[in-house]
């Protein structure tokens, strides 16, 4: 399995499987099959896309460290630009199809709706980290700046959560919050409990 995964072809298989939820909506966009309410769905589906990539990428180190296979390194950008690509599409859908791209509306509703507010905190957060996501951004910043900047993943994790919460809140539909949330406790505690072993 470990040699496996250095070969290019895991690569572009990782990279095809990350399609596939984009290639669905589009073809149930395509094909009028989004419900009532064609905006809410896309929009609630780049959600979850975004919050399932998240947690993928930051699952890369642990299990790169339990199961003892390095190679699982080099997904871990790749995840993390589809990560920022759902992220990307969920603030479109909400901007364009939800708002009608009026800004003078999406500012006046940010404010207003304080999970709009957080999810845009959050969006804030990641940009930099997806602009920074290649070779020559680390030669320029040097390892120790683009890491401590990387960090700030852990941010953009506990923001998505509470972005998502706050969505939940108004229908008290917290199930799916929950699993997102101790997904991304644990893969986050490992890492306090790994720096408190190794400091």
């Amino acid at each position: 399995m470990s040699t496996w995964l250095r070969t290019r072809t895991a690569w572009w298989v990782l990279l095809a499987i990350g399609l596939l939820p984009l290639l669905s909506l589009v073809w149930r966009t395509l094909t009028d099959q989004l419900g009532a309410n064609p905006a809410e769905t896309l929009i609630r589906a780049t959600g979850d896309w975004t919050l399932r990539g998240l947690c993928l990428t930051l699952a890369i180190t642990p299990l790169r460290v339990q199961l003892g296979w390095p190679e699982l390194l080099r997904f871990r950008r790749l995840l993390g630009l589809l990560t920022f690509g759902y992220a990307s599409l969920h603030l479109l859908c909400y901007t364009g199809f939800d708002m009608g791209f009026v800004w003078a509306d999406i500012a006046h509703d940010i404010p207003k709706r304080p999970f709009v507010l957080v999810g845009a905190l959050a969006f804030a957060l990641l940009l930099p980290l997806a602009a920074t996501s290649w070779n020559g951004a680390i030669r320029r910043m040097g390892a120790k700046r683009w890491q401590a900047l990387h960090r700030s993943v852990y941010a953009v994790a506990v923001l998505a959560i509470l972005h998502f919460w706050w969505m939940r809140s108004g229908k008290r539909n917290f199930t799916e919050v929950w699993v997102y949330g101790l997904i991304l406790a644990g893969l986050l505690g490992w890492r306090v409990l790994r720096r408190m072993r190794h400091p």
